[in-house]
């Protein structure tokens, strides 16, 4: 069989198959913390050296095709200045791993990079030694953080040191690492409409034998440089019973304590949402002395309500009428107002050339705009003529319009009046006369 590799934006990915199990192997980047400060004293704030992470024995549905993949080989010659993570996998589900089968075909970049990490309470020169590793796939709802930990590793006089990490290599020249916990999301960005709900995805997995009873979770909201804690919870895994604390500091938020348990769902609900729910989330996994997070961008949404300010647009022949559209109670703020005309004689509107004048942008108590444009219309505009507000805004799939026709004017009754009166006068005068 032929292994199959694909180098796309940049990336490498190899998906090779091993008894009902696949491989992954990725490009990835280590990053490490420079020596220095970026921009001060000309030292850099990370350091990103090349690295390939072979994912061992990912779980691959049934209904997969993998007759063509092939098991991963390891260099022939192992260098210990390559830096190559061998992570088996296969006590820990990673959810929607699919997607990192398929992400070659569908010319899909992944993007992994993988740093030290250092459990609470532990050394840093301690073993065994961990990393986290994040995964990204571009145009999918993937994303996922796993914190590896270093296999033992029986050292004799060829045993092969791994120069920039100081770490022994198996006899292929690979670290042996096994992924002990995941935290993961399947969505990266979600809009709700304002007033309405919103459930916003995160959980985890861990290894077959605990890490820890004991779990956390907090989710915390970063909106133009603030943050604030909107829930946590802490439990236990064995479902031990009144061993679960909640503190919402959002309310109309929930999480479901026993999913937590039984399924190691993280997700939160916000009801009620307001504009002030807006803005990136973040969802902390804690067990024992490991933590992972996901980040989620929340975007609150409301289509703006169009209105006119005439049902009919009659033209006087000598002086102009102002017409105005109201573009009301939208959120984001950006909306675009636009008139166009369509006369008896065109079969396509074009825009006015006109465009009239906009009001500044009105914010309401609950967060959302207002926005109005005043046309003035000259009375040489044609009747039948129709005169179009067109409103764009991100939350429509299509502008909303709204029209009005012009119309003739009707002769004015006082000048028939003045004049009849007049000729009545002048008839009653001759007859008296």
């Amino acid at each position: 069989m032929m292994m199959i590799e694909v180098i796309l934006f940049g990336y490498f990915m190899t998906c090779v198959c091993a008894d009902g199990a696949a491989d992954v192997v990725l490009s990835c980047t280590l990053v490490e913390e420079g020596v220095g400060l970026g921009g001060m004293g000309g030292g850099a704030a990370f350091t990103r050296t090349p690295a390939t992470v072979v994912f061992r024995d990912v779980a691959v549905a049934p209904e997969e095709s993998l007759e063509t993949l092939t098991a991963f080989v390891p260099p022939s010659v192992p260098d210990p200045d390559l830096l190559l993570f061998e992570a088996k996998v296969s006590s820990v589900e990673i959810p929607n791993a699919a997607v990192l089968l398929h992400a070659d075909c569908n010319e899909q970049e992944v993007t992994c990079e993988i740093s030290r990490y250092s459990p609470r309470g532990s050394q840093e020169s301690s073993d065994p030694a961990y990393f986290m590793a994040s995964l990204s796939v571009e145009g999918v709802e993937f994303n996922t953080a796993l914190i590896l930990q270093t296999l033992m590793v029986e050292k004799d006089h060829s045993t092969l040191i791994q120069n920039k990490l100081g770490l022994p290599l198996s006899q292929s020249g690979t670290l042996l690492t096994e992924v002990i916990f995941v935290v993961f999301s399947h969505i990266k960005s979600v809009s709700a409409p304002l007033r309405g709900d919103v459930l916003l995805n995160c959980g985890f997995r861990q290894h077959e034998i605990p890490l820890s009873q004991e779990v956390g979770i907090e989710w915390r909201l970063q909106h133009r440089g603030k943050g604030q804690k909107v829930l946590e919870i802490k439990t236990r895994l064995d479902d031990v019973e009144g061993n679960t604390v909640v503190h919402a500091e959002r309310r109309a938020s929930s999480m479901d304590a026993a999913q937590v348990v039984g399924e190691g769902n993280a997700s939160v609900t916000l009801n009620k949402l307001k504009v002030v729910d807006e803005g990136t989330y973040i969802c902390t996994v804690s067990l024992g002395p490991f933590h992972a997070q996901q980040i989620i961008q929340l975007h609150v949404i409301q289509p703006p309500h169009v209105s006119l300010s005439e049902e009919k647009l009659v033209l006087k022949t000598t002086s102009p009428k102002t017409l105005s559209c109201h573009c009301s109670k939208y959120y984001p703020l950006d909306a675009q107002m636009e008139w166009l005309s369509l006369s008896p004689t065109d079969t396509e509107p074009v825009v006015f050339p006109d465009q009239g004048s906009l009001s500044s942008h009105r914010q309401h108590g609950d967060g959302t705009y207002s926005l109005s444009s005043h046309l003035t219309v000259p009375p040489t505009v044609s009747p039948g003529t129709k005169i179009t507000c067109r409103v764009s805004h991100l939350t429509l799939d299509t502008p909303l319009s709204l029209s009005v026709v012009v119309e003739h004017a009707e002769p004015d009754s006082y000048w028939w009046v003045l004049g009849f009166l007049v000729i009545t006068v002048l008839f009653f005068y001759q007859v008296m006369r």
